[in-house]
């Protein structure tokens, strides 16, 4: 259990220093947050931290202030060792990018909400094609039981959260601002939602802005909650790209949605894919599943439109190969073309009458139907263009 005392101390430290410093990270590692909030304050040198600028934020902070407005907002402050803390944030430690804290404001647990949870990312400027795709993902994953983690920015991240949200399932928005702050302002009603339906997360104390880097640290939470970080649509420099690339130092899966060459917010995605063969292609959640999910969860393969032809065995189609299409014949000559028994042509034929390929017309007398013409045609249609992709 987290004691008060702890639980202040790391607000106060949240509210001090910048997420994601290495230095910092080291030091809290081993001296613990009291120990190195009471370095800070002497001065102490800590390797790779700028310790003055620290102690000069801490001299105006309060944890125990923080705790207080987050309260009012309904949000809480959560501590590795609490009981709803995602295990998967320690494997930050491996980069010495340590998560100190999380404050959270929704009603669900965050461990149990990202326990089988995807991230989807991708640009501010979506297309058409980018929001749809995304949003059917949000879907698709959220109607599976799974979580969709993103950054709520406009775009990708948006429609995502909506994706989810439309399906009855679970989102969560990582900010990289306070969590009382909802950012951007033009998703402020989508924020409340998630706040109230899902979770909203962030490393930053309340009433914190937005600045430029911390979306770039903020990313790597994203990428550590989620079991795979999905990029839908990207510039060749992105916070996207941030993500994946979090997501594959941590291990975990990460996939990119192709997209038409010729659209610019593609090009990031299929360059991805292009330069690390760790990257899978993915186009629905279906797929997403198959990678992130349990041994068994497989998508399903696309096929063609099944024809009676396809549930024919090889002698029953061989004797349907053997069928006039116009002039009737008898048993005796079908089996020849066919090269069976007259027996085997006689079974054959009455399978294929079933079907509605073939039909008796006089006594003893086989011909092809309609139905039969029309399936060998697209038979041997498909037949031909197998050949030319052999070649």
């Amino acid at each position: 259990m987290i004691s008060d005392a702890d639980r202040v101390a790391t607000a106060t430290l949240l509210r001090v220093c910048e997420p994601g410093s290495l230095g910092l990270s080291r030091h809290v590692r081993k001296v613990g947050v009291a120990q190195a909030l009471a370095d800070i304050q002497a001065g102490a040198q800590i390797p790779d931290v700028e310790a003055e600028g620290l102690r000069h934020r801490l001299a105006t902070a309060s944890g125990e202030r923080d705790l207080l407005t987050a309260a009012a907002v309904g949000a809480r402050l959560l501590c590795p060792g609490d009981d709803e803390w995602p295990t998967a944030l320690g494997d930050l430690r491996h980069r010495d990018l340590d998560c100190f804290g999380l404050w959270v404001r929704g009603r669900l647990r965050l461990a149990e909400a990202t326990e089988r949870s995807v991230a989807v990312v991708g640009t501010r400027a979506a297309t058409d094609y980018g929001v749809h795709v995304a949003h059917d993902l949000g879907v698709g994953l959220a109607e599976r039981g799974w979580s969709v983690v993103s950054g709520l920015a406009f775009g990708i991240d948006a429609a995502a959260h909506r994706g989810a949200l439309a399906a009855e399932g679970t989102t969560v928005a990582v900010l990289a601002c306070g969590v009382d702050v909802p950012y951007p302002p033009g998703n402020r009603s989508l924020y409340e939602r998630i706040a109230d339906e899902g979770l909203v997360l962030s490393e930053h104390p309340p009433g914190a802005a937005p600045q430029r880097h911390r979306f770039l640290v903020r990313n790597r939470v994203i990428a550590a909650l989620a079991l795979g970080t999905v990029v839908v649509e990207m510039a060749p420099r992105s916070g996207a790209k941030s993500t994946a690339v979090h997501a594959a130092y941590l291990n975990r899966y990460v996939m990119a949605v192709p997209g038409p060459v010729t659209s610019a917010m593609s090009v990031g995605c299929h360059q991805f894919m292009r330069e690390r063969p760790d990257v899978v292609l993915v186009t629905k959640a279906d797929e997403v599943i198959e990678m992130c999910g349990h041994l068994g969860e497989l998508a399903e393969q696309p096929t063609g439109q099944v024809r009676a032809r396809d549930l024919l065995g090889p002698v029953v189609g061989r004797v349907f190969e053997g069928v006039p299409v116009q002039r009737p014949a008898e048993v005796s000559g079908i089996a020849t073309a066919a090269a069976v028994s007259a027996r085997a042509a006689a079974a054959a034929l009455a399978a294929l009458e079933s079907q509605g390929l073939v039909e008796r017309v006089g006594e003893g007398l086989w011909v092809m139907t309609a139905l039969g013409r029309k399936d060998r045609r697209a038979h041997r249609a498909v037949q031909q263009q197998q050949e030319l992709d052999w070649w």
